[in-house]
C-alpha cells in the first residue's frame, strides 16, 4: 500500500504535459524478442549516416581527460562556432540540446500570467516550457500545417512574452515564407522575444538569413536557435545552441547550469563543425530520400506534407496501429496522435535501403503488399 505524500509539489506540474521520445532500438528489440540489428528506428529525425568521422576522431582523442570537468565556458568551441557564423561569442549560448536553450528562455522570460504565442501543431516542448514556467500558451490554428505568422501576430498582447516559430516546422515539415518570417520579427513589439527555431535549416538549400540581424544589433528581441543533432548526427551528445543580442544572451547565462556542455560533445563539434563533407553526404542523402517518399505516398494515394526538414508526415488512417504494426516489423517511427494527428505518423529520412524496407513494411501495414 502505497501511502499518500504530503510533499508541497509544484502546481503547475499536475497539467504539465509530457514529452514522449521516439522509442530506442533496444527496448523494442526486447520488447519483441528481435535482434537489435533487424531493427530500424525512423523516429526521432536523427542522422542516419551516423556521427561525422570527424567528430569520431576527436572524441577518441578526449578519452583520457574525462576525469577532468568540461570547459565550463566551451572556450574554444564557442569561438569556433562564432567565426563560422561571423558572430561575436557574447552572441552565443550553448545547451544541452536546444531544448535546454528553449528551457532558458522560459527561465528567463516566461512568469506566471506570461503569455505565449505557439502555432497549433509546434514542436512539443515549447508548451512544456510555458506550462512549468506558469505561462499561459496562446495556441494560434494552423494553415495548411504550417505557421499562420500574420494570425500569429496578431495574438501579440501587451502580455506577450515570447513568440515560437520553428523554421522549418517539426512535426509538420513546412516552411514560413520568408516575407512572413520578416514582417513577424519587425513588427513584433520590443517587450516580446521572437525566437526562430532552426534545428533543420542546414536541409535548406537557400535559407533565410538572419544572422546579420543578430551582427547588427538591430534586432535585440530575436533569438535563433540551432542543434547539432540533425545534420552534425550528434544527437546523442545532446548539444545546441542559441544565436541573439548580448543581452538576451546574458539572460540565459544566468540561468544555464555550470558544466552543461560535457567534454565530448565539445570536442566532437568541434571537429564536426569542420566536417564538411559529411554534412553534403547528409544533405543528399536527404534529398533523395523526400524525393523517394513523395513519389511512393502519390502512388499509394496517401495524403503528405511536402517538407523542408529530414522527415516526413503521412496519412495513414488510424495511425496508432499503422505505428504498431510496423513496429511489429521491426521498423520504429513516430505516431501523431500526441500531437491531435491521430490518423497520421511521422517518417524520418533514413539510408536508402532502410527507406525501401520502410515502404513495404507500410505497404504491409495498409494492406498493399
Amino acid at each position: 500500500m502505497n501511502a499518500s505524500t504530503s510533499l508541497l509539489l509544484n502546481p503547475y506540474l499536475e497539467h504539465l504535459p509530457v514529452y514522449q521520445p521516439g522509442r530506442p532500438i533496444d527496448e523494442v528489440a526486447r520488447e519483441l524478442g528481435l535482434p537489435a540489428d533487424d531493427v530500424i528506428k525512423l523516429a526521432s529525425n536523427e542522422n542516419p549516416l551516423g556521427p561525422s568521422p570527424k567528430a569520431l576522431a576527436a572524441m577518441q582523442q578526449s578519452l583520457r581527460s574525462l576525469h577532468l570537468y568540461p570547459d565550463g565556458n566551451a572556450f574554444y568551441l564557442k569561438r569556433h562556432l562564432a567565426d563560422k557564423l561571423r558572430v561575436a561569442p557574447e552572441n552565443l549560448i550553448l545547451g544541452n540540446g536546444s531544448n535546454e536553450v528553449i528551457e532558458f528562455v522560459g527561465h528567463a522570460l516566461i512568469m506566471p500570467g506570461s503569455e505565449v504565442v505557439v502555432s497549433e501543431f509546434c514542436f512539443a516542448v515549447y508548451p512544456i516550457v510555458t506550462h512549468l514556467c506558469g505561462g499561459k500558451l496562446v495556441s494560434v490554428p494552423a494553415r495548411e500545417y504550417g505557421h499562420d505568422l500574420p494570425a500569429m501576430r496578431r495574438a501579440i498582447t501587451p502580455r506577450t512574452a515570447v513568440v515560437f516559430v520553428a523554421n522549418p516546422n517539426n512535426p509538420t515539415g513546412t516552411l514560413a515564407s520568408d516575407d512572413e518570417v520578416l514582417e513577424l520579427i519587425h513588427e513584433a513589439p520590443p517587450h516580446v522575444l521572437v525566437v526562430l527555431d532552426e534545428a533543420y535549416i542546414e536541409f535548406r538549400d537557400r535559407p533565410l538569413d538572419l544572422l546579420e540581424l543578430i551582427r547588427s544589433g538591430s534586432k535585440p528581441n530575436l533569438l535563433l536557435t540551432r542543434t547539432f543533432s540533425k545534420i552534425h548526427g550528434l544527437a546523442g551528445l545532446r548539444l545546441g545552441y542559441g544565436i541573439g543580442g548580448a543581452e538576451i544572451i546574458a539572460a540565459c547565462e544566468k540561468v544555464r547550469q555550470p558544466f552543461n556542455i560535457n567534454t565530448m560533445a565539445q570536442v566532437a563539434a568541434l571537429a564536426a563543425l569542420d566536417d564538411e563533407d559529411h554534412q553534403r553526404r547528409t544533405k543528399e542523402n536527404n534529398a533523395v530520400g523526400l524525393r523517394f517518399f513523395e513519389e511512393a505516398f502519390r502512388a499509394l494515394g496517401l495524403l503528405f506534407v511536402r517538407s523542408h526538414a529530414n522527415f516526413v508526415l503521412v496519412k495513414v488512417g488510424d495511425g496508432q496501429r499503422v505505428f504498431n504494426d510496423l513496429q511489429q516489423q521491426g521498423v520504429i517511427v513516430r505516431p501523431m496522435g500526441g500531437y491531435r494527428l491521430p490518423e497520421w505518423i511521422r517518417i524520418t529520412v533514413g539510408t536508402p535501403a532502410e527507406n525501401q524496407r520502410y515502404l513495404a513494411s507500410l505497404k504491409q501495414a495498409l494492406g498493399r503488399a
